[in-house]
């Protein structure tokens, strides 16, 4: 059953209902999500699917909704989505947004778009000035979406976070207030 936000409206798109929140499988469901999209499109291995995994697994150990938030799209009991807020350091480096992926049998349908507007609802009724993300320069599509949502690239350069050298980016939204 799709969860609630605080003060925010989420409904059933496409048949997928946005599931806010932990349940029971989610963090391996999103990693398996990334492990399988990375290794294709970007030669992502074990280093890649590790980290994802340990950082998931400790942002939901600490989870509070007062500041954190995970989105999931879910359909037929299947996590096709996520998208992540981590606000730990929000008063002082911004909110980070992670883990933000869509399958592709919902890539191109408006699910990623949603929850990005879902995320964005949320960091400003929470009054953080700011909002960022880690990317790299071969996720076109993605970049797309980050500027429709007012992210602007702050910072590029070489690095290997992932597992492979790429070019990596961090995106930056100031928040309307």
């Amino acid at each position: 059953m799709p969860g609630t936000i605080p003060g925010i409206a989420t409904t059933a798109m496409h048949d997928a209902g946005i599931h806010v929140g932990y349940f029971p499988g989610c963090i391996g469901a999103v990693v398996a999500l990334h492990a399988s999209y990375y290794s294709r499109e970007a030669g992502f291995g074990l280093a890649f699917e590790a980290k994802v995994a340990s950082e998931l697994a400790e942002f939901m150990c600490r989870y509070d909704e007062r500041c954190d938030l995970l989105l999931l799209s879910v359909v037929a009991g299947e996590v096709h989505a996520s998208l992540a807020i981590d606000g730990k350091s929000a008063t002082t480096e911004g909110a980070h947004l992670r883990w933000f992926i869509v399958s592709d049998a919902l890539r191109g349908k408006g699910v990623g778009a949603s929850l990005m507007a879902a995320a964005i609802e949320f960091v400003e009724s929470r009054n953080f000035a700011k909002t960022y993300l880690w990317t790299f320069s071969e996720l076109r599509a993605a970049r797309h979406l980050y500027l429709k949502f007012g992210f602007r690239l702050a910072h590029e350069s070489k690095g290997r976070q992932w597992g492979r050298e790429v070019d990596e980016q961090m995106y930056v939204r100031d928040s309307a207030r």
